[in-house]
C-alpha cells in the first residue's frame, strides 16, 4: 500500500444551519488550525439537500483560514447538468480538491438521477475538468451496506480508483482490524492508491449508535456495553471515548496508515485532546508542539 511521506491530518465539518452554528463552526476551525490539516472537507446532503449551505460554508471556511477546503459533492438523484453547474461554481472559487460520492437518495425520491454510483461521477469530474481537482473518494472496512459481497465492495472502490480518483477516505470504525484486513483486500486488486482512516470521536452514545446502526459502522460489543452503563454522563462517555479513540488512532500511525480524518460534528476539543496525546507517538503528524494527556 503506498503511503505518504508523512501522516496526514484533515476534518470534516457539516453545513450549520444557524448563524449561532456558522460562529461555533467558524471557532472550531481556527482551534484545529493548530494541527496544520491538509484539508477541511464539507459535507453533501442527501439529493443536494444542504448544496448552498455546503458552498457558503466551504466560501466561509476559505475566507477565515489559509486551507484547502474540500466540498463533498453527492450524485445520487441529481441530474448531470447539476453537477456541472456545481464543479464550475467550485473551479471559479479556486477549489482544487472535491470528495466525490455517491450518497444517499433522500426520503421520498424514487429516482437515482442519472448517476448509479460514485465512479460515474468521478469519470464526469475527469472528463470535464481534467486533473484541476484531486479527488478523494469513499472507501468501507466493514463494507457498504448495500454491497452485495465483500469481493463486489472492494471492487467498487477498484472502479473509482480506475475512473480517476487519488485516494479514499474511509467510513469511520473502531476496530483496526477491519481496516488492515481491508487493505489486503485492496492489495490483492493491485489497488495502491492511499486510504486515509476515518475516525468519529465519541461525544455521546446515544447520536453515536443511532448513525452507526443506520451507516453500518460496528461498534464493539464491549464499547457498547460500557459506554450504555454510563447513562447520561457525559464527562464518563468522553473520557472513555478519548482513550478508546487515542487508542486506536496510535495503532493505525504505528502500522502505517496515510494519515487520519476526524469526523468533528463541527466541535473541536475532543479531536483536539486526542491529536495532543499522539503527537509524542507521530510527531511529523503536526509541526506544533503539544502535551501528552495520558
Amino acid at each position: 500500500m503506498t503511503t505518504l511521506t508523512k501522516p496526514s491530518i484533515s476534518f470534516e465539518f457539516f453545513p450549520p444551519k444557524t448563524i449561532e452554528g456558522v460562529n461555533h463552526l467558524a471557532e472550531a476551525a481556527m482551534h484545529l488550525m493548530k494541527f496544520h490539516p491538509e484539508f477541511f472537507s464539507v459535507t453533501f446532503g442527501a439529493g443536494g439537500s444542504t448544496r448552498d449551505g455546503t458552498i457558503e460554508t466551504v466560501r466561509m471556511l476559505q475566507q477565515k483560514t489559509s486551507l484547502n477546503i474540500a466540498p463533498h459533492l453527492a450524485c445520487i438523484g441529481s441530474q448531470r447538468e447539476e453537477m456541472l453547474t456545481i464543479l464550475q461554481e467550485y473551479k471559479k472559487m479556486g477549489i482544487s480538491r472535491i470528495i466525490a460520492l455517491r450518497g444517499d437518495l433522500p426520503s421520498g425520491m424514487g429516482q437515482a438521477g442519472e448517476f448509479q454510483y460514485a465512479s460515474d461521477l468521478v469519470v464526469l469530474i475527469r472528463e470535464t475538468m481534467g486533473n484541476l481537482f484531486r479527488i478523494e473518494v469513499a472507501a468501507y472496512p466493514e463494507f457498504h451496506p448495500q454491497a452485495a459481497s465483500a469481493h463486489d465492495d472492494v471492487l467498487n472502490l477498484k472502479r473509482k480508483f480506475e475512473a480517476g480518483a487519488n485516494g479514499a477516505i474511509t467510513q469511520y470504525f473502531f476496530n483496526s482490524d477491519a481496516y488492515y484486513y481491508y487493505l489486503d483486500d485492496c492489495a490483492r486488486l493491485n489497488i495502491n492508491m492511499p486510504i486515509i482512516p476515518g475516525v468519529m470521536p465519541i461525544s455521546q452514545f446515544s447520536k453515536l449508535a443511532r448513525f452507526s446502526d443506520m451507516c453500518g459502522a460496528e461498534i464493539p460489543f464491549w464499547i457498547r456495553k460500557r459506554l450504555q452503563s454510563y447513562g447520561d454522563d457525559i464527562d464518563s462517555i468522553q473520557k472513555f471515548g478519548i482513550e478508546v479513540i487515542y487508542n486506536l488512532c496510535q495503532d493505525l500511525l504505528k502500522n502505517g496508515a496515510p494519515g487520519l480524518h476526524f469526523y468533528t460534528l463541527n466541535k473541536a476539543e475532543l479531536s483536539i485532546q486526542i491529536l495532543n496525546g499522539l503527537v509524542p507517538i507521530a510527531p511529523a503528524l503536526v509541526s506544533s508542539v503539544a502535551s501528552h494527556v495520558f
